[in-house]
């Protein structure tokens, strides 16, 4: 899906200022999301991303990816390199660069003249980036000579230097984030960057994006490149699911400022794994690219099955939710005036890519039914197999209604709720074991925190229909419990409580059950995990005494730092086999109190990436699964 280059020159003229920087440092969650993790890995995504619209606009084929070895990164493109002459009228006489990177709303991407198609369509990335670097350094390859400038938390050091001649074109930014703004940490994760890279790499065909390691000896490289686009990024995503079909659904289509691509496979599973993208940016809402390609999808599927006979005259059409399942599908729009949600980019509102997306899906998806007859009759196969497991799943739920199991006017007997009632005040532990359930009955703050003990492991959700789900007993405790409902009845404004935390031993069997919860959230409730609700509670491994003093200690790692502060010196160590060993009071001070407690909150940057990761771990793949532990066993804090 190849964008044209924009026939307009891209000169300091190009470069449009809205307003000023100085909000950043004070606010920098504003702009980032947070100052934790997430943040620290959306710095690289801004840089990256300007490399990313280069590419878009057909000027830029490569972009490297350096993580330093003394702890910065460098972002390097062969683009057209930002302009380095001055911004015409400007009062104070600043370059370009200096503009782009000292100024919020400051860039080419304001009208279609520099960029035809843009992800950065705020333009207040590389400043941000700037802002939030204890230093940072750009380095410009244009016009016949390399030039070069230095910035301190965003304020330039010198004015931009002409260094030397050069024949090359393209950016290199470099930063170092700043300690004083992400205080949790300022280490890349290597991993986290991969799938990124790899995401991008498939949804801008031909673009090679290699991410070097230099922290490691010798580095570690990893190119990225996707000659297939979204095929390949399916097939990726496809990864420890079986394959209804082999021959991929493939196609694209273009009009004068638009365009749309569609890759699409159906497997064995259950699980529905669509993802939408417009101008390379995941809009995990949704959005109108997403209603178009579903209504297509539907139309087509009925009207073939129809015509076909393989639905009969008597029988009821499917529904989205039949033709859905099993489906692992990629939709990539590009357009020259994205409407977005905010800074987020989480929806794409614009009212003409649904038409746009709904007839080329109908048209194409069509013809490509009618060229693979065969492959055609086992879809529509599978979505009759759906729509018999949907119509069980009913009677089971209406069955378990009639028991009083999930109407939320009864609740499950084991549940010890709370005494308050307002959701935003309230919260929920799920705790491995009735023994353990009983320790946090006894250590929990009646007033606001309610436990609901569950026995052994739940069903793995990624293998199992609705209706098997919905046997499940300690399954239907969990969405009793909380309220909200499940499938197409869900309401995440239902939910009774703010936070739903896991609470399970600090072992592998606690990790398996923690794996499996969060499979079912993530597959049937992930609402409620975009809305923030979810979280892992981190119960601590050890009891630690030192100088009369009490500490818990959550892994192994942590207890070697501890003994090295210590100087080594004997300390009194209590090691926890699992909570219910705990007495509740060393439960409540260490996994439940809101002052001490660590709960981590369950986040969903990547839902393509996280699709992917439950459905290895999860999956009939066992290959895949031996493969994944294998490349990640050593970076693993489990206890065994």
């Amino acid at each position: 899906m190849a964008t044209k280059p924009s026939k307009g020159s891209y000169t300091a003229a190009d470069i449009t200022v809205l307003e000023g920087l100085d909000p950043v440092r004070k606010r920098p969650g504003m702009y980032i999301g947070s100052t934790g993790t997430r943040g620290l890995h959306h710095l690289v995504y801004e840089v990256v991303d300007n490399s990313i619209d280069e590419a878009l606009a057909g000027y830029c084929s490569k972009i490297l990816i350096q993580l330093l070895a003394d702890g910065g990164c460098r972002v390097t493109d062969n683009g057209r390199g930002i302009p380095v002459t001055l911004i015409p009228g400007g009062k104070d006489r600043r370059t370009a660069v200096e503009v782009v990177l000292t100024t919020l709303h400051a860039g080419g991407k304001f009208d279609s003249k520099s960029y035809a198609v843009s992800g950065g369509l705020h333009g207040v990335g590389v400043s941000v980036v700037n802002a939030l670097s204890r230093r940072l350094v750009v380095e410009v390859a244009r016009d016949g000579f390399l030039w070069r400038q230095e910035y301190e938390r965003g304020r330039p050091l010198s004015k931009l230097a002409k260094v030397k001649p050069s024949p090359k074109r393209g950016t290199t930014i470099a930063f170092w984030p700043d300690p004083e703004v992400f205080e949790e940490t300022t280490v890349f994760d290597r991993r986290v960057l991969s799938e990124r890279m790899q995401e991008q790499a498939f949804l801008t065909r031909g673009v090679e994006i290699a991410l070097v390691d230099e922290r490691e000896t010798p580095p570690n490289r990893a190119l990225f490149k996707a000659a297939g686009g979204l095929a390949d990024f399916v097939r990726h995503l496809s990864q420890g699911k079986e394959p209804l079909h082999q021959r991929m659904v493939h196609f694209d289509a273009s009009r004068e400022t638009s365009e749309v691509e569609v890759a699409m496979q159906w497997n064995t599973g259950f699980a529905e794994s669509i993802h939408t993208f417009a101008n390379t940016i995941n809009t995990h809402e949704g959005g109108m690219h997403e209603e178009g390609f579903k209504k297509a999808l539907s139309n087509v599927m009925n009207r073939y099955a129809r015509a076909k006979a393989l639905l009969k005259e008597k029988e009821d059409n499917l529904v989205g939710e039949d033709i859905r399942e099993g489906l692992t599908a990629i939709v990539a729009v590009k357009l020259q005036e994205p409407q977005f949600e905010g800074q987020t980019k989480t929806k794409l509102g614009n009212t003409e890519m649904r038409s746009f997306v709904e007839t080329t899906v109908n048209d194409q998806l069509t013809t490509w039914l009618e060229e693979h007859p065969g492959e055609a009759k086992r879809i529509v196969a599978k979505c009759q197999q759906a729509a018999r497991a949907r119509l069980a799943a009913r009677q089971a739920r209406d069955l378990t209604r009639r028991k009083s199991l999930l109407e939320s006017s009864s609740l499950p007997g084991k549940l010890a709720d709370c005494q308050l009632s307002d959701p935003d005040l309230c919260e929920i532990f799920i705790v491995e074991g009735d023994s353990a359930g009983g320790s946090a009955k006894q250590a929990r703050e009646r007033s606001f925190q309610a436990i609901l003990p569950i026995r052994g492991k739940i069903l793995n959700v990624e293998k199992a229909r609705l209706h098997r789900t919905l046997e499940n007993l300690e399954i239907q405790a969990l969405i009793s419990a909380i309220g909200t409902g499940i499938g197409d009845e869900f309401d995440a404004t239902k939910s009774r409580y703010g936070k739903i935390a896991i609470l399970a031993d600090a072992d592998v069997d606690g990790a398996h059950i923690r794996t499996l919860l969060l499979t079912f959230f993530f597959r049937h409730m992930q609402q409620l995990i975009d809305a923030g609700k979810v979280y892992v509670a981190q119960p601590p491994l050890y009891r630690v005494k030192t100088e009369g003093k009490y500490r818990y200690v959550h892994d192994e790692r942590a207890l070697e730092a501890l003994q090295a502060e210590n100087g080594h010196k004997k300390m009194d160590i209590q090691r926890f086999k699992g909570l219910a060993e705990m007495e509740a009071e060393q439960l409540w001070e260490s996994a439940m109190n809101p002052e001490t407690r660590v709960l981590k909150q369950v986040t969903l940057d990547d839902a393509a990436a996280a699709d992917r990761m439950f459905s290895v771990l999860m999956g009939v793949d066992v290959e895949a699964r031996r493969e994944f532990i294998q490349q990640n066993a050593k970076a693993a804090f489990i206890d065994a």
